[in-house]
């Protein structure tokens, strides 16, 4: 049987610039991704902000939907030596990218979501000390397990005494409600001069484009995100939230991504 009541809460306004006009952009299948429970809806429905163009669900999952999502994770995001190898040359990508942009190769930093933990465990092997948050409890015990500062909460709970010198929201931007309120409390954990990496799908791009229009584009139906973001658009609001973007590169960790660096500035 069917979710009893809402399964989300509705954007009354685009969540990026609280624009109140937007507009359908599609409606996607999800009963086929792997993280699906029959008690949630089958379809997605996107929208378009008529104002800046940013593309969003109809709304966020309720805590009782969470509850039903969450009960479950892929393999993949679940921490293991195994996942831990095979993902650690493309963790260290990262973290050559990042320490590229500070003087010293050191201090703390902060993963959003660390799902397997390969970039924890490798930006550690580079002297950094490593701290994640998690909103799914397993892989926070098996983080702990291993002798690692991890949190089971979301980014707008999380507190800390000392600043970051580095935040890393790696595939995650888009799975929070409200980004904005992610991005300021981000600003407020990062030392001045610190350098915060964002890695997300980019529907700015070639790809993104062809691959909707054959109907093959994963995103469109990915039950656990509820933003799509632009290149454009994504600098634009980590300008507006204290950010410097600095670099940007194609991801070698998902297909259509886009990885980028901002700094705040000192």
């Amino acid at each position: 049987m069917p979710l009893i009541g809402n399964a989300r809460h509705l954007y009354e306004t685009c969540p990026l610039c609280e624009n109140p006009n937007h507009r359908p952009a599609g409606k996607a299948d999800c009963s086929s991704h792997p993280l699906y429970n029959s008690l949630l809806p089958s379809t997605i429905t996107w929208q378009k902000c008529d104002a800046c163009g940013h593309i969003f669900t109809d709304g966020y999952f309720t805590a009782e939907a969470l509850n039903i999502l969450f009960s479950g994770a892929h393999n993949d995001q679940l921490p293991n030596p195994e996942h831990v190898e095979r993902d650690r040359a493309l963790a260290a990508v990262i973290v050559d990218k990042v320490s590229s942009c500070l003087e010293q190769q050191e201090g703390k930093w902060l993963d959003i979501g660390f799902g397997n933990g390969a970039l924890m465990t490798t930006c550690g092997e580079y002297g950094f000390e490593p701290v994640g948050i998690d909103l799914r409890h397993e892989p926070v015990q098996r983080m702990k397990q291993f002798g690692y500062e991890a949190h089971c909460m979301g980014l707008i709970d999380f507190k800390a005494h000392d600043g970051f010198s580095v935040i890393s929201m790696a595939d995650v931007l888009e799975h929070m409600p409200y980004p904005k309120r992610a991005l300021s409390h981000a600003h407020e954990l990062l030392k001045p001069g610190g350098v915060l990496f964002v890695s997300c799908p980019n529907t700015d791009s070639f790809l993104w484009a062809l691959l909707t229009q054959q109907k093959m584009n994963p995103y469109w139906m990915e039950l656990e995100h509820y933003h799509n973001f632009g290149r454009k658009r994504l600098y634009s609001l980590l300008c507006d939230h204290g950010f410097r973007p600095v670099k940007y590169s194609v991801s070698q960790r998902y297909r259509i991504g886009m990885e980028v660096l901002a700094l705040k500035p000192v």
